[in-house]
């Protein structure tokens, strides 16, 4: 494998905790691509399969060296399956058959993060039965593991033009999901990479001074003791502020737990990709939450050459900081939810009857009213925007990314439910208006997406620092 020279001296990099271990520098072949995909929901192996223009797709997946996307759902065989549905899971039970192991390489997937809301649907032996199914299909997966330790780790890829490390974590999951390690006499804890945050509402000065006045009213409350800035009611923390909306604050000891191992990652790696599943501020939303910029921003200078982020089901924008790729969100790849079997739970939550009512009725139910919550149903995915997306090939020249190529995906979702959720290219109008929504939604982090021939080309000079 050949590099250029130019990266090889490893200079000091005192901001990214850099020694003479290693530099911060890409250090790939000319030539190296990278795909870059959303969320992978689907049950069973497509390859085989009739989905017209399906083909087109993978024949993009196939090209890169380096091909990734968000594994979103559970693989193992119902039939000799030793766990049982968590009764806390992530809004729905996600399930798909091991064939989808060896399907998925032979697509050209070669990099998946499990960490996410649906990792422990089926428990830990639904975690452990998957990252078994995906070692054999030779699909390196990064994100989870019998202990922090293992769950934070990179993951490496080996490739023509350079070693790829992949660092996967998660800002929504189930609290039981978070993997820990060791204490004293404490074993570790199976389970996800977490980055924790920690929610604000933010409401008008006047509707803060109102809430303080219901908190004060109840029972078993200490005012004296309260940040007279901050609220917190029945558990929630409110604050004043410009507009009503939500506001978070990663845990500092997970983004140090993430930056010490994106930089082990680094110093391992000629290309290393940092990636997130987060939901936040929430799936309605379009942009990425007040956190995530500045947090992106820390991940390329402690050394990640691409950052991704997946959960929201639908597009966010793209930036380009120091020359290094920010998806803000990249919305479904596949949505293909013929999810069997469904578990009790989830019957109950939708008031249905498993032995009247189909798994599919469950289904079909939970895409039009939303996940449950204690509150109700939030989330609603049944919407033609869901259904949008875009695969993205990046491709680096001299060590700089050189171009990056947006393709727009549709996943049919005006075809009847048993054929939804299978991506081909879009075209006319509706690759169009798809294009023209991440030009918007990229304009305010001063990206440029020219539209060509149904595709969005975002075009950089050698050594461009954008």
């Amino acid at each position: 494998m050949e590099h250029s020279h130019e990266n090889d001296c490893h200079p000091t990099q005192q901001g990214a905790g850099y020694d003479t271990v290693g530099s911060i520098a890409t250090n790939v072949a000319d030539g190296f691509t990278m795909v870059a995909v959303g969320d992978l929901i689907l049950s069973r192996p497509l390859t085989k399969g009739n989905h017209p223009g399906f083909d087109d797709i993978v024949k993009i997946l196939r090209e890169a060296d380096a091909t990734f996307g968000n594994m979103e759902t559970n693989i193992f065989d119902i039939r000799s399956f030793k766990g049982s549905p968590e009764a806390e899971y992530g809004g729905a039970y996600h399930v798909s058959l091991p064939e989808l192991g060896p399907d998925l390489k032979a697509m050209g997937f070669n990099l998946v993060s499990y960490a996410n809301n649906h990792t422990l649907d089926w428990g830990v032996e639904g975690m452990r039965e998957t990252c078994r199914v995906l070692d054999q299909s030779g699909i390196i997966c990064a994100g989870v593991g019998e202990n922090l330790a293992q769950a934070g780790a990179a993951r490496f890829l080996e490739t023509a033009r350079g070693r790829v490390a992949l660092l996967s974590f998660a800002t929504t999951f189930e609290p039981m999901a978070r993997a820990c390690d060791p204490a004293g006499e404490a074993p570790g804890r199976p389970g996800l990479n977490s980055l924790r945050l920690g929610q604000t509402v933010l409401v008008s000065p006047e509707q803060l001074e109102s809430l303080r006045e219901i908190r004060d009213d109840l029972p078993d409350t200490e005012p004296g003791y309260q940040d007279p800035g901050l609220v917190v009611l029945a558990g929630t923390r409110y604050q004043a502020g410009e507009k009503a909306g939500y506001s978070f604050k990663p845990d500092p000891r997970d983004v140090a737990g993430i930056l010490r191992n994106l930089r082990r990652g680094k110093q391992f790696s000629d290309f290393c990709i940092a990636t997130n599943h987060g939901h936040e501020p929430g799936n309605w939303d379009q942009n990425p939450p007040d956190y995530e910029r500045a947090f992106a921003h820390d991940l390329i200078d402690a050394g990640a050459d691409a950052y991704v982020v997946h959960g929201p089901h639908q597009l966010r924008g793209v930036e380009i900081y120091k020359g290094r790729p920010i998806f803000y969100s990249l919305g479904n790849f596949f949505y293909d939810d013929l999810r069997t079997p469904v578990g009790a739970d989830m019957f109950a939550a939708y008031g249905k009857d498993p032995v009247r009512d189909t798994d599919a009725e469950v289904t079909v139910d939970e895409e039009t009213k939303g996940y449950p919550t204690p509150d109700g149903f939030v989330g609603a995915l049944a919407q033609p925007i869901f259904y949008e997306s875009i695969i993205v090939v990046s491709r680096f020249e001299q060590n700089h990314l050189a171009e990056l190529r947006l393709y727009p995906i549709e996943l049919g979702y005006s075809k009847r439910f048993a054929n939804r959720g299978v991506p081909r290219l879009a075209v006319g109008q509706q690759a169009k208006a798809i294009l023209e929504r991440m030009q918007k939604l990229s304009q305010p982090f001063g990206t440029v997406i020219a539209i060509e021939n149904d595709i969005g080309v975002i075009g950089l000079k050698a050594g461009s620092s954008l």
